[in-house]
């Protein structure tokens, strides 16, 4: 009879997508992974076969978590308002770590500079989650031009792609130990714009 896992899959998870925020695909290894996660070499491959199912599975577990700040635009009443709420949630984050145990900065943003390290998968699971965001800005943007919040001769499509890199950028600023302040000031420049 096989042993049960003792062990919280969810929790372990979470740990081994600390540990890849913090140190990227290519620089973490299976003794960083085994010690944060608390697991045996064969307890981790058993549960996510490998390290490169460990990292999609931690991806996916991000999203999740910060699907909250999405819903935030997706459910404003507004076009702006969504946009500034989103910002807002977004840029705290980034510098407060999530007020918990977190890196600064985004673990999406940082696997998109290591991309080079990464295969294809992994590349693609990359590309989804910007394709997704930016999606989610163009049609609250749509919504506003709709409702007439938003003037009819704005390029959406680019301000949709402005704001997928100001969300990317602010996570790079933030790993950094930029200025909140300048931050919070380029989001209402560019919400100005709108």
């Amino acid at each position: 009879m096989g042993r049960t896992k003792e062990f919280d899959r969810e929790h372990v998870l979470r740990q081994a997508m600390v540990v890849f925020w913090e140190k990227g695909y290519a620089a973490t290894s299976i003794p960083d992974l085994l010690d944060s996660m608390g697991l045996s070499r064969s307890s981790l491959y058993e549960t996510f076969q490998d390290k490169q199912t460990l990292y999609l599975e931690a991806i996916q577990y991000y999203k999740k978590m910060s699907q909250k700040k999405r819903d935030l635009l997706i459910q404003a009443p507004t076009a702006i308002e969504g946009i500034r709420q989103y910002f807002e949630v977004h840029i705290t984050n980034a510098f407060a770590a999530h007020g918990e145990a977190f890196p600064k900065g985004c673990l999406i943003t940082n696997a998109s500079i290591g991309l080079d390290e990464v295969d294809e998968p992994l590349r693609e699971a990359i590309r989804e989650r910007f394709t997704e965001l930016e999606r989610l800005f163009y049609e609250k943007l749509k919504k506003g031009q709709e409702t007439g919040e938003i003037a009819p001769d704005k390029d959406i499509k680019m301000f949709s792609y402005l704001l997928l890199n100001l969300n990317h950028g602010i996570n790079v600023i933030a790993r950094s130990q930029g200025d909140i302040q300048k931050v919070r000031a380029m989001m209402n420049a560019v919400l100005e714009m709108l």
